[in-house]
């Protein structure tokens, strides 16, 4: 398989606008994500993972270090290359009531990044997607605000889709749901990525949910990768020490090893 994401010794350090002091957020960081795959980045809140996430997706820059999506480079590319970004790689965040605007109705809100398209059009491309996401031709004419949270997550992926990616980053995508709604989350991305051979980078702070999600994960701390490999052998046999805690922290039922 070839990769479609490449990440070359990746840095990010935020600097305070009070004084000298810097923050090392993300610290030499390296990882390639294949084509096709479905890739994990997990690790407590100030891990980095959320950084890394937005360094790829061209929402923050670098301070060293280099990525490259779909053979673009992120930050020093040809502008013309750059800018076909979003119909390669799009995002799913943890929030997206705060990624909506509160006084456009729904199929708007799908389709805003599409241009050139009369209203009847966009109309029926918005009902299109909401059906491969789950929901009523209908919602195309409500507010975000008459939507649960799992039905505004599933219109975040809709309007993720709208721009036919090859890549699709979800950002702690469940972890404001409650557990009868993360899975149903959680296979719907799935059946999206077999069905449209998306590459699917999840970003995580629970071990549990890239298990069931990712082929191959990578645990990040204090900025930097710590273990690499299968989620099954990570949680079966972690190595690194803040890896045996996240495996710990995971809930189990009675009785489960």
């Amino acid at each position: 398989m070839s990769a479609i994401v490449v990440a070359e010794r990746l840095t990010k350090v935020f600097k305070s606008r009070y004084g000298g002091l810097t923050t090392v957020a993300v610290d030499d960081v390296s990882f390639a994500v294949n084509e096709g795959e479905s890739f994990g980045i997990v690790g407590e809140s100030g891990s980095g993972k959320t950084t890394t996430a937005r360094m790829m997706l061209g929402l923050i820059s670098p301070s060293a270090g280099r990525v490259e999506v779909d053979g673009i480079d992120v930050w020093e590319g040809e502008r013309e290359a750059r800018q076909t970004l979003p119909k390669v790689i799009q995002a799913v965040f943890q929030d997206p009531f705060s990624s909506m605007n509160p006084r456009m109705r729904i199929g708007r809100i799908v389709t805003e990044g599409l241009r050139g398209l009369a209203s009847d059009e966009r109309r029926t491309e918005a009902e299109r997607l909401l059906e491969m996401v789950g929901l009523s031709k209908r919602s195309v004419d409500v507010f975000p605000r008459q939507l649960s949270g799992g039905q505004r997550q599933r219109v975040a992926i809709a309007r993720a889709l709208a721009m036919e990616p090859r890549i699709i980053v979800a950002d702690e995508p469940v972890s404001s749901l409650d557990v009868s709604l993360r899975g149903q989350i959680l296979n719907l991305l799935a059946e999206l990525g077999r069905e449209y051979g998306l590459t699917t980078v999840m970003v995580s702070h629970d071990l549990g949910v890239v298990r069931q999600f990712c082929s191959r994960v990578i645990v990040m701390s204090e900025g930097r990768v710590v273990e690499e490999g299968d989620p099954d052998r990570i949680l079966r046999e972690p190595e690194h020490s803040y890896t045996k805690n996240l495996v710990a922290a995971i809930p189990r039922l009675p009785g489960e090893q």
